[in-house]
């Protein structure tokens, strides 16, 4: 049976290559997706948490990501994020491929994120701002990078100095930290965040007319990471699941708590790939996108590197 680790997932990880996977699993749609989080409570007032996710193409493929995010990690040296995927094929139900879950994480969520801004950001979009210093900004960085003719790209931290920016700049990305986050909100075409905040960061009142807003790192509904005013900015709000944002994601939960939406009102990718709902209808207009995840973003993805690596070899 074939194992792709992290290394071999990232060579094989093209972001225009995902980002059309992605779509075909949208318009195409899956048989079966289910969610479960575990989770440990720690102290003080911390959680860590375990996912499974698993999604069914019939007589396709089917698979199951088990994840796990330990927050303090970091602290003592060690990842985050870290899991595994497991790949089946349809037909006769045989494994057939184990995937880095974490790596596999990064790319899918970061490729997600990237097929979400490729159908609803401007097409001309210049200036990214990612918010966060964890594993999951660079690639945010580089997918968003790989689908808009980005020129400038503002990387903000709580902590700047813990910002690595030469692995970047290396791949010919142009980074810089920015220490004021109004002050680079106001300028981005693209904002993406991907933090743990449990108060909202971004302020709706700094957004510029035709910026597109991804919010990313809020898996739980006591995180949050934009204002209900960013909320009111945007005439439509787009989710990638309902299954995975919907009663579960606060940047969901709470507008829906307020009044400010309703489940109907929630445009999802599903939705928005198969052309049953609108997107974007002019340049001046504030998009939305909350990403939540689900196993049939991660079952797109682990078959498309999987046949990637089956033709190269």
């Amino acid at each position: 049976m074939l194992h792709l680790d992290a290394e071999r997932i990232h060579g094989l990880s093209d972001y225009p290559g995902l980002v059309s996977a992605l779509k075909d699993m949208n318009k195409r749609g899956v048989d079966l997706i289910d969610r479960m989080l575990l989770s440990q409570p720690t102290r003080p007032q911390g959680q860590n948490d375990w996912l499974l996710l698993p999604a069914w193409s019939f007589d396709r493929y089917f698979g199951i990501k088990l994840v796990s995010v330990f927050p303090d990690n970091p602290q003592q040296g060690h990842p985050a994020v870290q899991g595994i995927y497991a790949l089946f094929e349809g037909r006769k139900g045989a494994a057939i491929a184990t995937l880095d879950g974490a790596a596999l994480t990064l790319v899918k969520t970061a490729a997600n994120s990237a097929m979400a801004s490729d159908l609803l950001s401007r097409k001309d979009s210049h200036t990214l701002l990612v918010c966060g210093g964890g594993a999951l900004a660079p690639h945010l960085i580089a997918a968003h990078c790989a689908m808009r003719p980005i020129k400038r790209v503002l990387w903000w931290n709580r902590r700047p100095e813990t910002l690595d920016l030469a692995p970047l700049r290396a791949a010919g990305l142009p980074v810089e930290v920015v220490t004021e986050l109004a002050v680079a909100a106001a300028q981005a075409d693209i904002i993406s965040t991907a933090t743990r905040a449990t108060a909202p960061l971004i302020e709706g009142t700094w957004l510029k007319p035709g910026c597109h807003l991804d919010l990313v790192g809020g898996y739980l509904p006591e995180m949050r990471e934009a204002d209900d005013a960013a909320f009111r900015r945007a005439p439509r709000h787009y989710i990638d699941a309902r299954l995975t944002t919907v009663g579960v994601a606060g940047d969901i939960c709470a507008p829906l708590a307020a009044g400010l939406t309703s489940e109907d009102a929630l445009i999802d990718m599903f939705q928005l790939n198969r052309g049953e709902r609108p997107g974007r209808q002019d340049d001046q207009e504030i998009t939305w996108f909350k990403s939540g995840g689900g196993g049939h973003e991660d079952l797109a993805v682990a078959q498309y590197l999987y046949e990637r690596d089956c033709g190269a070899n």
